[in-house]
């Protein structure tokens, strides 16, 4: 476990916000920024067009009941990001123009790949949402964005991952089931979310003030996903391209906003058949090679909406949330996924700032990825699940997450949480698992 730096970092924040600061000043509980404003300079910077980020994400998952392994113990993951914004109207005059530049380092470990999920099928969800796609270094965005016509269009290109654009979601839930682009959490081989990046480009035009629709194509490597290759440029390894296309819709409902989603995504690489070889018989009993597929397919549904808000603060109130995704039931493991959940920003007048979450998952297995494995274990002429050459025969697993998020600064938010898993990885055999969390976001 990597957990004294960490421990001496929030030591040393919840030190410092004690002393009285200006906004400008390091520490200071109102400034964005941990180091504050560099004498001045971080805004002059900004003005002028640079906008310089660096982020801390570190997430604690503990095993406090159940699971697969019942020996307690704690596990930490995290993430540092470095980015660089800039505004390239207010730098060299290209009119409404904008680059990107992000890297990322992850490291540590994750307390549902040997406590919780049985490691014989994994899990899907995971407790710890910043563990994963290696612990390395990565290019994680290199892009140019342009607008025309007055804004109505938007084109951009480089190195992004999809759910930067398209079925994209919040991360203040530190389980996986609640955190970011879904789609890419169940299809996972084809759709790279943060922090991996391809080669994409993203168009999107606004058909109203509230509405826009957007389409992109992404280069489908798989090469990209492994951690020597967090710089790769090249397109090497390429298998084909993912296209999803999306419809976006912002009202405000009395006032208050939402966010309406609703997409499709096509793969034109090959993907194999969960269950049956070239002849349409399952692989499982005849030995031969999967079937090859043309293609891969799917789609998703979103929505946000804030439904109360306080008269002297319209950013404080409750604001529901659902998503799900319906997949491929020829090639994919997961054919269907909803999530529901609410959060509550402002819930005391002296912690304005601070929000309470909650929400709400099941991931369904497809049951003919679920014969695949049955059909295996007969070939096998297995039959017990403690034999270690059995192969669990995963179904549906739920997942229920409530967290406080205390606003210490406007650089610093601590969210404890407790999670449970019931099933996990799909697995009836395994305990339903109670889990202890800890996330930390910070900017400096």
């Amino acid at each position: 476990m990597f957990l004294l730096p960490k421990n001496c970092f929030i030591g040393l924040a919840l030190t410092t916000l004690a002393a009285p600061t200006s906004a400008s000043e390091m520490f200071a509980s109102d400034s964005p920024w941990m180091l504050g404003d560099w004498g001045g300079t971080r805004s002059e910077l900004q003005a002028k067009g640079y906008d310089f980020t660096l982020g801390y994400t570190g997430e604690m998952g503990s095993n406090l009941h159940g699971g697969y392994d019942h020996d307690r113990t704690a596990r930490y993951s995290d993430q540092f990001t470095f980015g660089s914004h800039l505004d390239l109207q207010k730098i060299f005059g290209w009119i409404d123009t904008e680059f990107q530049l992000t890297l990322t380092e992850r490291h540590g470990d994750n307390i549902s790949n040997d406590r919780i999920n049985d490691p014989r099928v994994g899990g899907f969800t995971s407790a710890q949402e910043v563990w994963g796609r290696g612990e390395t270094w990565r290019l994680t965005q290199l892009w140019v964005k342009q607008k025309y016509f007055d804004g109505a269009l938007d084109v951009k290109f480089g190195r992004f991952g999809e759910g930067e654009d398209f079925n994209s979601f919040p991360c203040d839930f530190q389980n996986l089931a609640f955190c970011g682009s879904q789609v890419g959490n169940w299809v996972g081989g084809i759709w790279y979310n943060w922090p991996v990046s391809q080669w994409a480009l993203r168009v999107r035009y606004n058909l109203a003030d509230t509405l826009y629709a957007q389409v992109g194509v992404y280069e489908q490597n798989p090469s990209n996903l492994e951690s020597g290759n967090g710089f790769k440029l090249s397109g090497s390894g390429t298998q084909g391209a993912i296209m999803p296309i999306e419809l976006v819709w912002s009202p405000r409902v009395n006032g208050l906003k939402g966010e309406y989603r609703a997409g499709y995504y096509y793969s034109n690489a090959k993907a194999q058949d969960v269950l049956d070889d070239s002849n349409g018989q399952p692989a499982a009993l005849s030995g031969a090679a999967y079937r090859s597929r043309s293609s891969k397919h799917g789609m998703w549904l979103g929505a946000q909406q804030q439904v109360t808000s306080l008269a002297s603060d319209q950013s404080r109130g409750l604001s529901l949330f659902a998503n799900a995704t319906l997949h491929d039931k020829k090639t994919n493991a997961i054919d269907n996924y909803v999530q529901a959940g609410l959060v509550y920003k402002g819930p005391f007048d002296a912690r304005a700032k601070d929000d309470i979450g909650f929400a709400l998952a099941r991931v369904h297995v497809n049951p003919a990825y679920r014969k695949n494995a049955r059909l295996a274990n007969h070939a096998a002429g297995l039959d017990d699940y403690d034999n270690p050459g059995f192969l669990p025969v995963q179904d549906t697993e739920y997942s229920a997450e409530l967290y406080y998020g205390i606003h210490l600064a406007d650089w610093l938010t601590v969210r404890p949480n407790l999670q449970y898993i019931r099933h996990p990885g799909g697995v009836s055999q395994v305990d339903g698992a109670l889990i202890g969390g800890l996330k930390i976001q910070s900017s400096f």
